[in-house]
């Protein structure tokens, strides 16, 4: 992140994803912020650093946000956003990682002149190894599109699409992607137990193995297919494995359907 200071953020939200983005941003120079975090325990970890507030009418007087982080449940949208329409305008960011809530659908609660990016990171924000896809909503002009992207790369990787529809699919295979692996390396354990392994060995085994697939792929150069390829021994064990994992009504069709799924329900949050 550039050494430039970042201005006043305001974050709605310090849940899981809202506390990771938060932590990124203290390390990076963040010195002036307020969160509006109405569970107490969420925002204990940053008690002292940031002021933490409870309810909107409880921000400090005189307080104006360059950046507004709305870090909230979509299903609390509707009942949270009119709160904030008074610092909607031409100054000020809103940055929106609600699943599904359309840029139009904000701007409804929030008022027509809300500058709106709309992002989906995911989980390895925690770690500062996140991946975040922004879309720049109407009005948002090229400073502000870099100051998102400079708050968003604080947790990770950065990229940007130009038409908001493909957030959907972004949210399906980005935002709930680590569930997926984090889903391969329960049922990676729980087969090694049922072949003998016991069970600490198999736990360390199926974290190492899909932990460490994961530094590989970063680091390499070839595409996911040809790693897969390098790895499979013609009539071994793993082409064994794979034929049943890649038979037509296995792991392929499942995937490509949990993703459609997904993408279909991140539609059907922005009402």
């Amino acid at each position: 992140m550039s050494a430039e200071a970042l201005p006043p953020l305001l974050l709605v939200g310090c849940g899981k994803m809202g506390g990771a983005m938060l932590a990124g941003w203290l390390e990076n120079g963040l010195t002036d912020a307020v969160v509006v975090e109405p569970h107490a325990p969420a925002a204990a970890p940053f008690a002292g650093r940031v002021r933490v507030v409870d309810s909107p009418a409880a921000i400090p007087a005189g307080f104006r946000p360059g950046a507004v982080v709305l870090a909230i449940k979509p299903q609390e949208a509707a009942a949270t956003l009119p709160a904030f329409a008074s610092l909607a305008g031409p100054d000020t960011l809103f940055i929106s990682i609600m699943a599904g809530r359309s840029t139009a659908g904000m701007r409804a609660l929030l008022g027509e002149g809300a500058r709106i990016v709309r992002a989906m990171p995911n989980t390895p924000a925690a770690v500062r190894r996140g991946f975040t896809v922004g879309f720049a909503g109407p009005g948002v002009d090229a400073a502000q599109r870099a100051l998102a992207d400079r708050l968003l790369s604080a947790i990770g990787e950065t990229a940007w699409v130009e038409e908001e529809g493909l957030i959907d699919p972004v949210t399906a295979v980005s935002g709930g992607g680590p569930a997926y692996v984090f889903l391969l390396a329960e049922l990676m354990e729980a087969a090694a137990i049922e072949q003998g392994l016991p069970p600490n060995l198999a736990r360390r085994m199926a974290r190492a193995t899909v932990a460490g697939s994961g530094a590989l792929l970063a680091a390499s150069a070839e595409d996911s297919a040809q790693l897969r390829k390098n790895v499979t021994s013609p009539k071994g064990t793993t082409e064994r494995a794979l034929a049943v994992l890649m038979a037509s009504e296995a792991w392929p069709a499942l995937m490509s359907r949990a993703i459609a799924a997904a993408t279909e329900r991140s539609r059907e949050l922005g009402g």
